[in-house]
């Protein structure tokens, strides 16, 4: 399978073990990954406080280099980068007026083909089809599945899973042998982009998270956005300040996660950079991946 890939910003810096195990697990799984030329920053959640068109311009031009570059679908691992590139494409492809707009200040045009795809829906795809990839050490660990806000909101334009109880993270996790918890918080917000400017309050939000999941007996937190991880890993001092208590607790970016399960080495899918370290008290528990989906809706709720 070969996929158009937008590494955006935090792949390249913070959010570099995302990259790490993502090129890892498409080594392992003949998973071909194509990077955008000339790609620029997609703006984020800054370009929309300063200007609807630059909000617009910044991943239009991405999108419309990845047309160029014949790439008709683009994986995009970031769920700000997804968030911001699929809800730009949706605003372009709803006006012929704005397309026009956005091809002259971009200065090429923009037609809106290729679709995009976040991290979680792109590792499903490799374990469905004819011939799914084969775990080979089950990730036998109770886990949190936290999406997070940007991977299913806002519902009506991602149409992606169920807005306030989604379920491919967590299908994802059972084929991998691990045994996904039911919980309440897992598309609250983390705190976001006030991981520098507001971590009072990231304390506080990331750490009804980490506690919640504890509480359910959770052994990992699982995510899918390098802004989240950060919130719950490297704020992890100020969360157990905010708390007043301890939490061990690790958080693994999804694609550590199945690259594991799939037999891939800790230091090569970037485990070691982690602040919060990876490590378990207890054994894996010998189960077997689960073939049966949970079963969920076609498409958002409202």
């Amino acid at each position: 399978m070969k996929l158009g890939y937008f590494p955006g910003c935090s792949l390249l810096g913070t959010g570099r073990e995302l990259q790490d195990s993502l090129f890892a697990v498409a080594k392992k799984t003949g998973l071909e990954l194509s990077e955008i030329p000339d790609w620029n920053c997609c703006g984020s959640t800054a370009a929309h406080n300063l200007s609807h068109l630059l909000s617009l311009a910044l991943p239009g031009r991405i999108l419309a280099l990845a047309e160029q570059a014949s790439l008709p679908e683009v994986v995009v691992p970031c769920s700000a980068c997804y968030n911001r590139l699929a809800v730009a494409q949706h605003e372009l492809n709803e006006s012929e007026e704005l397309r026009k707009e956005i091809s002259e200040l971009i200065e090429m045009e923009y037609k809106g083909t290729s679709k995009i795809l976040n991290i979680v829906e792109t590792l499903a795809k490799l374990f469905s089809g004819a011939e799914p990839v084969k775990v080979e050490q089950p990730f036998g660990r109770k886990v949190a599945c936290y999406y997070g806000c940007l991977l299913v909101r806002p519902a009506k334009i991602l149409k992606y899973d169920r807005a306030e109880d989604p379920q491919t993270m967590d299908e994802l996790m059972r084929k991998i042998g691990a045994e996904p918890i039911e919980w309440p918080d897992k598309v609250e917000c983390c705190g976001a982009g006030l991981n520098v400017t507001r971590t009072d309050l990231v304390a506080k939000l990331s750490g009804r998270i980490v506690e919640s999941a504890v509480k359910r007996g959770a052994e990992a937190i699982i995510v899918a956005c390098p802004m989240c991880h950060a919130n719950l890993d490297m704020r992890r001092p100020e969360i157990e300040k905010a708390m007043g208590k301890k939490y061990p607790i690790p958080v693994l970016y999804i694609t550590e996660a199945v690259g594991l399960a799939l037999g891939i080495g800790e230091k090569e899918l970037g485990l070691h950079r982690h602040m919060v370290p990876v490590v378990f008290t207890e054994k894996p528990k010998p189960a077997e991946p689960s073939a049966a989906p949970a079963e969920k809706s076609a498409g958002a709720e409202e």
